[in-house]
């Protein structure tokens, strides 16, 4: 009997106040054309970072994205008083032993990996143990090697199931946001989490801030300004949409210390409360969501973008977060009706206004909101 994937949606409305939260290549805010009008746009991969980081901080699992792998086990090994050349050769075994004709690598910059690896960061303790083990059989294979006048390419001689069980481990963030690693295939793991960028329901231009740093110690013929710049600063009212595919995470979550309903608990805290930090010294945007709204449903995912193709109007008194709210409500409504409610498992919203009723269930904080995601996600399908 096939059993259809289940979705945690999440969508947020959230102001923000004049800031630049992420940068293009001219340093100023990025921008996207939605709905014929430019909107202030933040790219997913900027606001995942920070889920990313905060999700490893509160469960003490720390993972990195490095290609510097060998090159971290090669220092560390020699400030454990290794030999420089023993220290270089060891790390050439790293990629060499990860798998039948080794991972590919870059001999010229002291073996670092072709691909981005994504792996706990106490793997690199690891195989530096793992090393220390094996020092006797390194030496007799660096003398091999040296010896010899015809080999180009080291000997491969660590265990290759160790070596690649290292490079291959998951932390809970790894379940969450995928790991990209042809080279090992075992490696590879299909993302749970999918993030649209954020983008603002109005139109939004970057305006410029223009400012000066005052000479503190001027000389008597000097301005008093040793450096004129102008900034571009951007804000409004955004839309923030991410899904988690709770199947696929399901699978994924093989390793880590924390149950499935804590990993999607914190996942939720982390995407209401999390910001870019991109000119957070000066700007300190650090604003929360308006309204959060989950929906839990089998079969697919669905975003609440579209509601905002056309510009929301601002309020005869000002400000977009009221017509906002109202049209993510009324999309939400017609969405119901488009596509009905037999898979819809729950859903439910967290608001600075009274509730709404068609977000379903009213939580009062967004610690409520983010356990009753998590009950929802895991909960039984409904025999209809």
């Amino acid at each position: 009997m096939h059993t259809p994937a289940r979705f945690l949606d999440l969508h947020i409305l959230q102001p923000v106040t004049p800031a630049n939260l992420n940068r293009d290549e001219n340093q100023e805010p990025k921008t996207i054309l939605v709905g014929n009008a430019i909107r202030a746009m933040v790219s997913s991969q900027s606001w995942k970072r920070q889920n990313r980081l905060g999700v490893e901080r509160d469960l003490d699992e720390p993972a990195a994205r490095t290609r510097l792998v060998p090159v971290i086990v090669a220092d560390r090994l020699r400030d454990a008083g290794w030999p420089d050349d023993l220290a270089t050769f060891t790390s050439a075994q790293i990629v060499l032993s990860a798998k039948d004709k080794g991972l590919k690598h870059n001999a010229n910059e002291q073996y670092r990996t072709q691909a981005m690896l994504y792996l706990p960061k106490d793997a690199v303790d690891h195989l530096v143990t793992l090393c220390e083990t094996h020092r006797p059989d390194l030496e007799e294979a660096l003398a091999e090697h040296t010896a010899s006048t015809k080999k180009k390419t080291p000997t491969p001689v660590l265990p290759v199931k160790a070596i690649n069980a290292q490079l291959t481990r998951r932390t809970a963030s790894i379940s969450l946001f995928g790991r990209m690693l042809a080279e090992l295939p075992n490696g590879h793991v299909e993302a749970a989490v999918q993030m649209a960028p954020a983008f603002t329901v109005h139109p939004s231009d970057p305006q410029p801030d223009f400012f000066t740093t005052v000479e503190d110690w001027p000389q008597p013929d000097d301005p008093g300004s040793a450096h004129l710049q102008t900034a571009y600063l951007t804000g409004g009212l955004f839309y923030r949409y991410s899904t988690v595919n709770i199947t696929e995470l399901k699978r994924n979550h093989t390793d880590g210390t924390s149950t499935l309903e804590e990993l999607i608990e914190l996942y939720v805290w982390h995407f209401i409360m999390s910001m870019p930090r991109a000119k957070a010294t000066s700007t300190a945007p650090h604003t929360i969501p308006d309204l959060v709204h989950y929906v839990v449903r089998d079969s697919r995912p669905i975003s609440y973008g579209a509601a905002f193709e056309q510009p929301v109007k601002a309020a005869p008194q000002g400000g977009y977060t009221r017509p906002a709210r109202a049209a993510l409500a009324d999309y939400a409504t017609t969405i119901d009706r488009l596509v009905g409610t037999r898979r819809r498992i729950a859903h439910g919203h967290t608001s600075f206004d009274k509730p709404l009723d068609m977000l379903g269930t009213h939580h009062e904080s967004f610690e409520d909101l983010a356990a009753a995601c998590a009950a929802a996600a895991l909960a039984p399908t409904p025999t209809r």
